[in-house]
């Protein structure tokens, strides 16, 4: 199967190809260069454990918090 590279450097995937490897609308990918290929593989979304737990906790103030643990500063 071939495809061409849009002038915006895009490519579209054949929807045959996007079945077999289960690629929907929102799937992130990969892409790097090996031994002169390009490779795209499917990713979780969160390359960055940082990233990936940001929003769980809700924001502090860190100073209360300080304040609450430790009593009031002297």
């Amino acid at each position: 199967m071939r495809t061409t590279i849009s002038t915006k450097g895009q490519v579209t995937i054949p929807k045959e190809v996007r079945d077999r490897l289960g690629l929907r609308p929102g799937t992130q990918l990969e892409f790097t260069a090996e031994r002169g290929k390009l490779v795209g593989r499917k990713t979780d979304g969160a390359t960055d454990p940082v990233t990936a737990i940001t929003g769980i906790v809700a924001p502090m103030d860190v100073d209360a918090y300080l304040q609450e643990t430790r009593g009031a500063a002297q």
